[in-house]
C-alpha cells in the first residue's frame, strides 16, 4: 500500500478517453477515492455523462474498472506523478474520501489546480472542510477563479438518485459548479442549497441522531441476548425496519458513520438529546405516569404538525412491504 511520499503508479484501465458531447463545461475529471462506494458512484456517472475520468486511490481498487476510466494509485495528501499531472489538467476534482483525508489533501491539491477548475468534496460534515478549503484556495496565487462546492448525497450510493436530495454548500460559485450541479440533476438528483453551518445543524438531527438510535437499538438487543433469527420470525414491521437499518449501517464503511458521529459538536448535542429522550421514557415508565406518557405522545404529534398525516401514510406504505417472506 502506498504511503505518504510514495511514487504513484497506474493500476489499470485505459488512459482517459476524449469527452463526449454531453460533457459541456467539464471535460476531464479526477475522482479521489474512486474505489469507494461514493467515489465509484461519481466515477460511473461522470464517465457515462461523457467526461474523461481518472480515479485515484491510496491502494489498488477492489472493484472492477469502469469502462474508459483510468485508474492510478497514489497518496493525495502528498501527491507525486501521475496524480499531480491528473489534477493539474482536470476541470473537476471530486474528493470522495473521509473528512480527515480531505482536510489533509485540500492544500496540496489546491496548489495544483487549474485556475478555472472546480474542487468538490462529498463529506458528511461541512464546517471544518469548508473552512479549510476556503483557506487553501485563498493561499493559491492567482487562484481566484477556482470554484468550489461541498456536496452531501443524502442516499446510499447503491440507490438510484431519482428524486433524492443532495445537500449543496457553494463555496465559490461559477459556471463549472453550475455545470456539475446540472449534471447531477440530469442523473435525477434533487439539488438542495444550504449553508455549511445549517447543513451541520440539520445533519446532526437527520444523520447523527438517526444512526445513533439505530446503533443503540442494536447494542440493546445484543445486551438482551436475543437471537436475530428468533426475533425475525415474530418481528412486527417497526422492529423489522429497525433490524434492516441496523444491517445496512453495519454493512457499510465504518469511517462514513464515524465522521457523522465525530465531525461536529452538533453530533454530540444530538446524542445527548437522544439520551435525554430515552431518560424521559425511562422516568415515565418507572413512575407509572400513563397520563404524562399520553401527553408526551400528543406533544410529539403536535411537533410533526401538518406533516403528520403524510408521514403516517408513508409509514403504512413502507410497512406493507416489510416483514413478508422474500
Amino acid at each position: 500500500m502506498p504511503t505518504e511520499g510514495d511514487a504513484t503508479m497506474s493500476t489499470g484501465g485505459e488512459p482517459p478517453r476524449d469527452p463526449g458531447p454531453a460533457a459541456g463545461r467539464l471535460a476531464r475529471a479526477v475522482v479521489v477515492g474512486g474505489g469507494g462506494a461514493v467515489g465509484h458512484m461519481f466515477t460511473e456517472r461522470l464517465a457515462a455523462s461523457g467526461l474523461a475520468v481518472t480515479s485515484v486511490d491510496i491502494a489498488p481498487a477492489d472493484r472492477p474498472p469502469v469502462a474508459g476510466v483510468h485508474r492510478i494509485t497514489g497518496d493525495v495528501t502528498s501527491p507525486a506523478p501521475p496524480v499531480r499531472d491528473a489534477v493539474a489538467t482536470a476541470d473537476l476534482v471530486v474528493l470522495a474520501v473521509p473528512e480527515k483525508v480531505v482536510l489533509a489533501a485540500v492544500r496540496p491539491l489546491a496548489a495544483l489546480l487549474r485556475k478555472d477548475a472546480v474542487l468538490a468534496d462529498t463529506t458528511s460534515v461541512k464546517g471544518a472542510v469548508v473552512a479549510r478549503t476556503r483557506d487553501a484556495l485563498a493561499e493559491v496565487p492567482g487562484g481566484g477563479g477556482i470554484e468550489a462546492v461541498s456536496l452531501n448525497p443524502m442516499y446510499a450510493p447503491s440507490l438510484e438518485p431519482d428524486g433524492r436530495p443532495v445537500a449543496v454548500v457553494r463555496l465559490k460559485d461559477g459556471p463549472g459548479v453550475r455545470a456539475l450541479l446540472g449534471l447531477m440533476e440530469s442523473w435525477g438528483a434533487r439539488i438542495v442549497p444550504v449553508g455549511a453551518r445549517e447543513h451541520d445543524r440539520l445533519m446532526a438531527a437527520a444523520q447523527a441522531a438517526t444512526h445513533a438510535a439505530v446503533l443503540a437499538f442494536g447494542l440493546s438487543l445484543k445486551q438482551l441476548g436475543v437471537g436475530i433469527t428468533e426475533l425475525s420470525a415474530l418481528a412486527p414491521p417497526p422492529h423489522t425496519a429497525m433490524l434492516a437499518l441496523l444491517a445496512r449501517i453495519t454493512s457499510a464503511a465504518p469511517e462514513v458513520y464515524w465522521d457523522v458521529q465525530t465531525g461536529s459538536a452538533d453530533a454530540g448535542r444530538a446524542r445527548a438529546a437522544l439520551k435525554d429522550g430515552v431518560g424521559t421514557l425511562i422516568e415515565l415508565a418507572d413512575t407509572g405516569d400513563e397520563a404524562a406518557f399520553a401527553a408526551t405522545l400528543a406533544e410529539l404529534r403536535a411537533y410533526l404538525g401538518a406533516d403528520a398525516p403524510r408521514l403516517a401514510d408513508l409509514c403504512a406504505r413502507m410497512f406493507r412491504h416489510t416483514g413478508r417472506p422474500a
